[in-house]
């Protein structure tokens, strides 16, 4: 059956299951009001039955994750995959994964951080004694597990979010592929389902029609368990350490700061300074005052450049919110700079520190001459040797905000 929501009949999940119904089909597109969908796949989920969703990538089927009952059904539909757990769970937020995964390693944070919402699902081990997936039903458990191993996604798609936030307890994912590939229409996903789902909720042609990229959190790396939207270089870059610097106008002490650091990693990584982002690290810098596009000062680029440095292509940047979600260290240079980055971002509030160790201002040499910013430019050095062993050594695996991601593989 299919309607759009201004003639959809009112309906229990139950009643259509038990009368073996085929689904009922909301077409999204033509919904007057998308509350009162999420409304009623709400309420097919919390009662065990099973309810489609668009996502960007494919069409997956989804039930709670605490009604056991619910389970068998999907395992039923899933796509098998040896090297991987037979469902997944879906989370409502990045931060969520340290529930289900407490040791997550640091590059699987950095890619939850970056990558979430999105097409790409992370397996990750399943070995904490604090996990909440020890509160879920045994079947449940034995779904969504397999050899210590745990495969969580947040799909990019805005339905399910929605509903998500209004059930109670997780949702389990179930991927449906046929010999053309992944399920990317809802006509499509009710051929192969059948008579196994309460609703289909209809979006259209889902937005990549690519699957999404399965990626094993492996000791401090990754490896790509089934390649999708997302290449692995985009990951490498993901994986990153992004150390960021920040002052007031992003023309003097934030840009002195990242050429400086640039060329100090190249030196302890052993490369150059433009192939440092091979070697897992990004640098950038950000004004919390700044406009987009303006160089540094010249007595800045003058000095950095008699130490070795280069900022001849530097064009400032304000900070955005972009930035300090993807940065995984923000540095900045004053303790006004960094009480006014928490004002405004404040779920940063780990990853904010003063530049300095010892929590001293780096003062502002603007309108100063050559001599002040020399002397402002040695002042960061030194705190960026004292920072330098914390933030990256040297290996051929590293990870974690102390050194840049594993490579893949």
């Amino acid at each position: 059956m299919r309607f759009s929501l201004g003639f959809f009949p009112w309906f229990t999940a139950a009643a259509a299951a038990s009368s073996c119904m085929p689904p009922t089909v909301i077409d999204l597109r033509r919904s007057e009001d998308r509350r009162d969908v999420v409304h009623r796949a709400v309420q097919a989920l919390a009662e065990g039955r099973a309810v489609a969703f668009p996502t960007e990538t494919d069409y997956v089927v989804a039930t709670a994750a605490r009604v056991a009952a619910a389970v068998k059904p999907l395992l039923d539909l899933a796509e098998r995959h040896p090297d991987e757990p037979p469902l997944t769970l879906a989370l409502k937020g990045a931060d969520e994964a340290l529930d289900w995964a407490p040791g997550i390693s640091r590059v699987g944070r950095r890619i939850a951080r970056r990558c979430w919402p999105g097409p790409v699902a992370m397996i990750v081990p399943d070995d904490h004694p604090e996990s909440l997936v020890r509160l879920l039903p045994r079947l449940t458990r034995e779904a969504i597990v397999e050899r210590g191993r745990l495969r969580l996604r947040i799909p990019g798609h805005p339905m399910l979010a929605d509903c998500m936030r209004m059930l109670a307890g997780p949702v389990i994912l179930a991927e449906l592929v046929g010999v053309d590939g992944p399920t990317v229409t809802a006509e499509e996903l009710e051929a192969r389902a059948g008579t196994s789902l309460a609703l289909i909720l209809d979006d259209g042609r889902t937005r990549y029609a690519q699957p999404a990229t399965t990626i094993e959190l492996v000791g401090d790396g990754f490896r790509i368990l089934r390649p999708g939207i997302v290449a692995e270089e985009t990951l490498r870059r993901l994986a990153s350490l992004m150390v960021l610097f920040v002052c007031t106008g992003n023309t003097c002490r934030s840009p002195m700061a990242e050429a400086l650091f640039r060329r100090l990693a190249a030196e302890r990584l052993g490369c150059t300074a433009e192939e440092i982002e091979r070697h897992g690290v990004v640098v950038a810098s950000a004004g919390l005052a700044a406009w987009a596009g303006g160089p540094a000062s010249g007595h800045a680029a003058e000095t950095v450049a008699l130490m070795g440095a280069d900022l001849g292509g530097h064009e400032s940047q304000p900070l955005t919110e972009s930035l300090v979600r993807q940065a995984d260290v923000i540095l900045t240079m004053t303790a006004s700079h960094r009480a006014a980055v928490l004002a405004q971002f404040p779920d940063a509030g780990g990853r904010v520190e003063m530049l300095a160790p010892d929590r001293r201002d780096v003062l502002d040499p603007i309108g100063g001459s050559l001599e002040t910013y020399e002397n402002c430019a040695q002042q960061i050095r030194e705190h960026l040797l004292g920072r330098l062993d914390t933030l990256i050594r040297p290996s051929v695996d590293p990870s974690g905000p102390d050194s840049p991601p594993a490579r893949s593989g």
